[in-house]
């Protein structure tokens, strides 16, 4: 066994000088030895992950202090095979389970999927996705979705949710588990990953941010393994390989929202991140997670994404899962690099650093008083776990308690207002909201009932889709499909409501006047849907199932033709400029409430208040930085994923190349119309100096990065007919003196705000010191750099509709 181990730390020695490059310059700052990069002519200017050693132990810093003392001295309790099972996942009731230590009255850790939805449970609710709820901009909506989710958790016995999710970000247009998370842009993608993780913890139970880090596609994630001996890679998983400021200003962003929100734990992702597995690299886990942002928690492995004991764990890993080798939970029953092996490497000393691991586990334990009369796992979790059944259980699990608890209380309400809060409406040439049609067409399979069961695990052609696929989807106990919902709403009217279901006969209709009764419908209302999951990215970016034929067909004999996606994202929407398609709605994933949400809509009982969390491109072929995809060689490191693109990413790319788009980003209409005026901006300070002061770090970083060093306010006024939401937008332009490569404007702020007709009300927007500044990647230091600062205000990335330009004083640098 001490000979195996050996093995994996000469192995992982000699694989990170091989690949001893950083992601900005060499240095030595806050203990961490960093080793300086090799020739950059070889290697390349990134590519190669430098080794940061050693792992930080946790302090407590962010006032978990208290909760820090106690798990020291429960830690201390443990023998040398408790502390292994506390780092070591097992198969068990849960997605993921950590056995109980009954001498020291500890039940355990229940680990539960997921960024939506408890997902193996009964009588839970299905919440909106991550991109609903990003195209709501709306931060009550975030915070109290988060809360919600919790309390279901929490009563079913789960003690960490495995979400939210700010990786992917959205890099590429096609990636398959975008719409778990909430935006193509880190501050929107960062405020909704803060107040998500508030909501959570504020209810008790633990968040885990995910995946850590430029998790941008899922082709080839994972190794390809021999298929007749599983524990040997034939091809390594694809590499994110990306310089240093792309990693700060884009794909780090909204992890430091995180850390600062004190989230208990992350989760490393599948990929390698410049040549190293992401759960072995210990640039990003030591050094720019446990370092420079101070985290506090404890990182846990995605499913299998453990490819090292030793390795891993000098590179920052907490906690392996599921427990068993393999990628994504394949063989249970196999030895784990981490359970007896950690017991092996503490005894013979290869493993030091197993207290701060279990510290970190229980920290958070701890601080959210989960030992404290915390809710047994509902003993119904086992039945439906087909993750880990239970003849694959090697551990004894007590399960107690009422079986089969309806969590859900009133939260059906809730999910149907955050459905229609993250309805986007695109276009509306009067024909919206309906004014009680009395002959109602609907079209398509996204309309009705699901025939395949409620629960998504893959593409089905017939029913709504409310959610995506994969381990971020959720168990529907019920669903409010589109059709039922117009169905009774329109029965309020005395109206008819006539439906075609086949997207294949619609598309075929040569002739619809010879089909309707009694003659064209005073509305039809065409629902298209677009299915994306993990594992998989999307092909494509047009609707699925003949969509765009079926909206043809339909709008070529019904001149009030509405259209409605049910989508994980982007739609390119060719037939948006067909004169016969008078409006067209971005529903996105609202969860189980879909139907209500989008009568609300339709009706005008809500007015519509979404807006784009990404840029909807004319062509699939207008977008960069697709997937990396078909590596047609035998190389066993070939798959390569080059972020060349940089900080052009979504609206940022779009607006470098001054490229057309169809709705940009940030973009939504209203029943309403809205004004800006009275631009202010005020400077806190009239020494802002170039670099923040040099202070202990704190989770999230450098506290100085998070205050605040500008006002910004504007007057918003309803200049419409009836009272709505606005969403102003803050956007920021750095001066000429930032470096090559700066965006030309940056989301910085944003704000819901509800205006009753007539009504003027002022919208504040504070500027901290991170949104002023550049990663300067020689200084490793963020910057705010000199010369003349534009601010525009407006309702999208492209509709700006106040302007102005200033000095950031700054002091001596």
């Amino acid at each position: 066994m001490a000979a195996f181990l050996s093995s994996i730390i000469a192995g992982s020695a000699l694989l990170s000088l091989a690949n001893a490059q950083n992601f900005g310059g060499g240095s030595s700052s806050g203990g961490f030895q960093y080793i300086q990069p090799l020739n950059t002519t070889i290697y390349g200017e990134y590519g190669h992950s430098e080794p940061v050693y050693p792992s930080p132990n946790i302090t407590g810093n962010g006032g978990w202090e208290v909760a820090l003392e106690k798990a020291k001295a429960w830690v201390a309790q443990l023998t040398v095979e408790e502390k292994a099972d506390m780092v070591t996942g097992q198969a068990g009731p849960c997605v993921g389970n950590i056995v109980a230590i009954p001498r020291l009255n500890f039940s355990g850790i229940c680990l539960h999927d997921g960024p939506l939805a408890i997902r193996i449970a009964d009588y839970a609710s299905v919440f909106s996705a991550g991109v609903s709820v990003g195209a709501s901009w709306d931060k009550d909506v975030m915070y109290e979705r988060g809360v919600a989710m919790a309390e279901e958790f929490k009563a079913k016995g789960a003690h960490v949710i495995l979400g939210p999710v700010a990786g992917p970000l959205g890099r590429s247009a096609y990636a398959g588990r975008t719409w778990e998370g909430f935006a193509a842009d880190p501050y929107l993608s960062g405020i909704a990953m803060e107040k998500t993780i508030t909501g959570h913890q504020d209810t008790g139970v633990q968040a885990c941010a995910k995946h850590w880090v430029a998790n941008e596609q899922e082709v080839q994630r994972n190794p390809t393994y021999d298929t007749n001996i599983t524990t040997t890679k034939t091809k390594n998983a694809v590499s994110s390989n990306l310089d240093d400021r792309t990693m700060h200003e884009l794909y780090m962003w909204p992890f430091a929202n995180a850390v600062r929100a004190k989230a208990a734990s992350f989760m490393c992702s599948y990929q390698r991140i410049n040549g190293s597995h992401a759960c072995q690299n210990s640039k990003s886990q030591n050094g720019l997670l446990k370092g420079e942002l101070g985290f506090q928690g404890y990182i846990m492995s995605d499913w299998g994404a453990t490819h090292s004991g030793v390795a891993s764990i000098d590179a920052g890993l907490d906690m392996n899962m599921p427990g068993g080798l393999g990628p994504y939970g394949q063989n249970f029953g196999t030895p784990s690099f981490f359970g007896g092996n950690v017991t092996a490497g503490v005894k013979n000393g290869s493993i030091t650093r197993v207290d701060d691991m279990v510290i970190r586990i229980m920290t958070p334990y701890f601080f959210y008083n989960q030992d404290q009369d915390f809710p047994s796992v509902d003993p119904s979790t086992a039945d439906l776990n087909t993750f880990s059944p239970r003849e694959t259980w090697t551990r004894n699990f007590t399960l107690s308690g009422e079986r089969s608890r309806d969590v859900r209380g009133n939260h059906a309400e809730l999910i149907r207002k955050h459905g229609a809060a993250g309805t986007v409406l695109l276009k509306n040439e009067g024909s919206l909201p309906l004014k009680a049609p009395k002959n109602v067409a609907v079209f398509g399979n996204d309309a009705s009932d699901d025939v395949e069961g409620l629960l998504n695990q893959q593409d089905f052609e017939y029913g709504t889709l409310s959610v995506g696929g994969g381990s971020g989807t959720g168990h529907l106990s019920y669903l409010s499909t589109p059709l039922r919902a117009i169905q009774d709403r329109a029965a309020q009217d005395n109206a008819t409501v006539q439906h075609w279901l086949n997207n294949t006969y619609i598309a075929e209709t040569e002739d619809w006047n010879d089909v309707w009764l009694p003659t064209v419908p005073d509305v039809c209302l065409v629902l298209l849907k677009t299915w994306a999951e993990e594992g998989a990215d999307r092909l494509h970016l047009s609707v699925d199932w003949n969509g765009t034929e079926v909206v043809e067909s339909v709008a070529r004999d019904c001149n009030n033709t509405v259209v409605i996606t049910h989508s994980s994202g982007i739609n390119t929407l060719s037939f948006a400029d067909h004169p016969n398609v008078t409006a067209i709605i971005a529903a996105h994933y609202p969860g189980q409430e879909s139907g209500h949400s989008l009568v609300d809509i339709l009706y005008g009982d809500v007015n519509p208040s979404g807006h784009l969390p990404y840029t909807i491109a004319f062509n699939d072929s207008d977008y960069n930085a697709p997937p990396t995809t078909g590596v047609n060689t035998t190389g066993y490191d070939d798959w390569q994923s080059w972020f060349d693109e940089k900080l052009e990413i979504d609206y940022r790319y779009f607006d470098a190349h001054n490229i057309s788009v169809r709705y940009e980003f940030g973009y939504g209409l209203s029943y309403t119309t809205f004004n800006i005026s009275d631009l202010q901006t005020t400077p806190l300070s009239s020494n802002i100096s170039a670099l923040p002061a040099d202070l202990p770090i704190q989770p999230g970083g450098n506290p100085d990065l998070w205050n605040t060093v500008y006002n910004v306010s504007i007057s918003v006024t309803n200049t419409g007919s009836v009272a709505g939401a606005a969403v102003p937008q803050l956007y920021v332009g750095l001066p000429s003196s930032a470096p090559e490569g700066t965006p030309v404007r940056q989301l910085r702020g944003f704000e819901k705000v509800h205006v009753e007709k007539g009504e003027s009300r002022t919208v504040g927007f504070e500027l901290m010191r991170r949104d002023l500044s550049y990663w300067d990647v020689v200084r490793q230091q963020w910057v705010i750099p000199e010369g003349e600062f534009t601010f525009w205000v407006g309702f999208s990335s492209r509709d700006l509709v106040a302007e102005e330009k200033v000095t950031v004083v700054r002091g001596v640098s």
